[in-house]
């Protein structure tokens, strides 16, 4: 009988908290933008290594935009971070439900709420605001979520769109412990940390949100 095959183990050095996490994430960041990037374990042997378990140690929560990679402007491999990408980053039952399952079967310590500059989703739901019309097909569904959180914003001063990211990373913030018993239990014990971010397109900043 062929030997079992040994768990995969993290590439790195474990991280044991979840500040330890966000500084780790945030070390990378810095790499990627000082263009000294490590471009850690991403290799096929990291791959080999990974089909006997993962144990990534953060969650992002982040938008499906093709310039918002969170491997690559955290600097961060094959098995570090559970992604979970969506446009606007809205916390909905199906992407709530990816996230519970990480921090149940994998512990990992950090949840990331990652907006963007410029983020399509907001201005879709802005425009449609503005115009009093719909978005064209399923859109009309994103839109639908996120004009709760962008419409009482539009009359603060600054750009609307920038507004509109920064409240809806609080928003789903606020969401994913209100609405999980799991999320709120483990961070209440002080196991997971859930926290806020904005990326800058120009320059490869990810920035905490308060």
């Amino acid at each position: 009988m062929a030997a079992a095959a040994p768990a995969a183990q993290p590439a790195d050095d474990p991280v044991s908290t979840p500040d330890e996490a966000l500084r780790r994430l945030l070390a990378g960041n810095r790499r990627f933008t000082s263009g000294h990037g490590r471009h850690p374990h991403q290799g096929l042997a990291d791959l080999h290594r990974l089909a006997a378990g993962q144990h990534p140690f953060a969650i992002t929560v982040g938008c499906a935009d093709s310039r918002v990679a969170p491997e690559v402007l955290f600097d961060q491999g094959l098995g570090d971070l559970f992604d979970n990408r969506v446009a606007g980053n809205i916390v909905d039952d199906l992407l709530l439900g990816s996230v519970e399952f990480a921090v149940e079967e994998f512990g990992s310590l950090l949840i990331v709420v990652l907006g963007h500059e410029r983020c399509g989703a907001i201005t879709a739901t802005i425009d449609a605001i503005h115009s009093g019309g719909t978005a064209p097909g399923h859109i009309g569904t994103i839109v639908d979520a996120l004009r709760p959180v962008v419409e009482p914003v539009l009359d603060q001063p600054g750009d609307p769109v920038e507004n509109g990211v920064r409240a809806n990373v609080a928003a789903q913030v606020a969401a994913l412990s209100a609405r999980s018993t799991i999320i709120s239990e483990k961070v209440h014990q002080g196991a997971l940390r859930v926290v806020g971010a904005r990326y800058d397109l120009d320059n490869g900043r990810v920035s905490l949100v308060a």
